[in-house]
């Protein structure tokens, strides 16, 4: 763009979009084991009574989760859905974190300075519209992550299949399990907390002339170029 160094040049929203996205499947790499021992922890004995639950629990903890898992079905069971969760981070938060400042622009049409009523609107309406349309990969990376393998056989033989299998026996709407509104509304307002909350504190200190809006050029943390 005529008049800009190369590093005042805004990201468009696809860059931000896909940056949104790969961010957070590379952290979902590193911390996926994690998710997977939680969705066992929620899901153990959901067919008993309290009681029997607490005595015949498997999983103790989420490291005492992930040590018998490990040690039961295998250090892959840690991963079991990843390829699902990676797409799920792919659309999930590449619409919620991608969109959103576009969205708020949406709103305020164009204008630098946008009302706080104009951050609520784009988080939430970016939140809502996250959860509705990653929720398939949702349902798949848990149904991967729920099913324990120690000594069977495997319920999906691959993610597409799994799509597949979920779409054939339990409808269309099989794969929008969850999307209620009450989950809607809750994954808006989380959205509304972290990123409003985040967006008005930058603003904040941007005003205060406490830090600059964009990083320095990247020659400037080379050793040896300062």
């Amino acid at each position: 763009m005529v008049g800009f160094k190369a590093t005042d040049v805004p990201p468009t929203a696809t860059v931000k979009f896909l940056g949104a996205g790969t961010a957070t499947c590379i952290a979902d790499l590193i911390t996926f084991p994690l998710d997977t021992a939680k969705v066992r922890l929620q899901i153990q004995g959901e067919r008993q009574g309290p009681v029997q639950a607490v005595a015949s629990a498997q999983y103790r903890g989420v490291l005492g989760t992930i040590l018998t898992m490990v040690r039961t079905e295998g250090p892959r069971s840690l991963y079991k859905g990843l390829v699902a969760g990676l797409q799920r981070q792919m659309s999930f938060a590449s619409i919620r974190i991608g969109l959103y400042d576009s969205v708020k622009q949406f709103y305020t049409k164009g204008s630098e300075h946008a009302g706080i009523g104009s951050h609520l609107l784009a988080g939430s309406t970016t939140g809502a519209l996250a959860v509705a349309v990653a929720q398939p990969t949702d349902v798949v990376k848990v149904r991967f992550q729920a099913h324990a393998q120690a000594g069977g056989g495997r319920r999906y033989q691959s993610t597409i299949e799994a799509y597949k299998t979920i779409a054939r026996e339990e409808g269309f709407r099989g794969l929008w399990k969850g999307v209620t509104s009450p989950n809607v509304a809750r994954n808006a307002v989380v959205n509304c907390a972290e990123l409003v909350t985040y967006d008005l504190i930058k603003d904040t200190l941007l005003k205060a002339n406490l830090m600059t809006g964009s990083c320095p050029p990247f020659s400037d943390w080379v050793p040896g170029t300062w």
